[in-house]
Order: structure tokens, then C-alpha cells, then sequence
């Protein structure tokens, strides 16, 4: 019997999506890897003079494509099977409702991940400070995922990667917490 190209050529294509999705749920697994999470659109920038963390009508929130953008975040990573994680959030709102709309772990709001956007100059304070919870968090989670929904700064300051909201990065870092090196995941590869 003989197999014709475009069957060949598809069953490669899916063994090589089914080898990736693997590669990112056992990379999750280890004590190495953290899935960082910019929160999902949330149109603007910063947040309204006079904010506060306890009332999410004075913050900057999720639009709808937003809401859209984290459900849909959440459908991809199950299809990686990552099916249940460990879901640390920024107590930002559009944080909290991008982590809960992922639909894959109970969140746990993180002061590590939030946003220094209005104080740059605490950039690196901080950033040691997320270095140090990914390091003694990474001790004790067993081979559940770690996923961080967090701010572009807080992001960027961690890996140096400019990223857009929905967007992830895949970190591997060293015992102290440090990234070593890191896979961005765009929100057009989540799909």
C-alpha cells in the first residue's frame, strides 16, 4: 500500500504540534519553568488618577476582545495539557479576571507580581522580589504548573521582553529565580 504525500505530510504536522504542545506541559512540570502572563487587553495606559486596588471601577479593566483574549488563553494552554496549574495574580483587576477567565487553577493574588508602573524607580526592588518568590515557590510546587498573570513592566523588567497584552513567556530560570533564558509566546501562536 502506498501513502500519499499529503497524508504523510499531515500526520508529520501533527505529530510536530503534538510534540510541542508536550514540550511546554513538561517543561511547566519541572523546577525550572514559570509561564509568565501579560493580562489581556485592557485598553489604555496605566491607571485613572485617585485608583484603588479594592474597586475595579477605578481601574483600567478588561474589554470584551479582552475577556475574549484570556477564555481563549486558557482553551490553548489546555490543549497543551496544562489542565490545572498553580495561578498566582497581580491584585490589579484586569490581572485577577485574566488568571480567572483562564479556567485552569484557583488564583492566589501575588504582591511580587504587581505593577510598579506609577513608582519606576522601585523597578529593580521589585524584580528581586519576584526573582525570590519564583525561586522558593518553584521549591515546594511538584510538577503543577506555575503561571504568573501579571503587568508589561513587571515583564519586561524580568526578562527584558517587550510583550503585548495576552502575550507569555516561557522562563527558565536558576535556583534563585533568575531567568536564564525565556521563549516568548505570542497571543497569534495561541490559537
Amino acid at each position: 500500500m502506498r501513502w500519499h504525500p499529503l497524508i504523510i505530510g499531515v500526520a508529520c504536522l501533527m505529530a510536530s504540534v503534538f510534540a510541542s504542545a508536550s514540550d511546554l506541559s513538561e517543561k511547566l512540570q519541572s523546577a525550572d519553568h514559570v509561564l509568565l502572563m501579560r493580562h489581556a487587553l485592557a485598553p489604555g495606559v496605566g491607571d485613572p488618577a485617585n485608583y484603588t486596588l479594592e474597586d475595579c471601577k477605578t481601574q483600567r479593566n478588561l474589554s470584551d476582545e479582552g475577556r475574549k483574549q484570556a477564555q481563549a488563553a486558557g482553551q490553548w494552554l489546555k490543549q497543551q495539557g496544562i489542565t490545572s496549574a498553580d495561578v498566582l495574580s497581580s491584585a490589579w483587576c484586569r490581572c485577577k479576571d485574566t488568571a480567572a477567565l483562564l479556567g485552569i487553577g484557583g488564583i492566589t493574588v501575588e504582591p511580587a507580581l504587581g505593577s510598579f508602573f506609577d513608582e519606576m524607580h522601585t523597578a529593580k526592588a521589585q524584580n528581586q522580589k519576584l526573582e525570590k518568590f519564583v525561586a522558593n515557590r518553584l521549591e515546594t510546587k511538584a510538577n503543577k504548573a506555575l503561571i504568573l498573570v501579571t503587568h508589561h513592566v513587571n515583564i519586561y523588567e524580568f526578562t527584558g521582553e517587550n510583550i503585548g497584552s495576552g502575550d507569555m513567556v516561557l522562563a527558565k530560570v536558576n535556583a534563585n529565580g533568575k531567568m536564564i533564558s525565556h521563549t516568548l509566546i505570542p497571543r497569534s501562536q495561541q490559537r
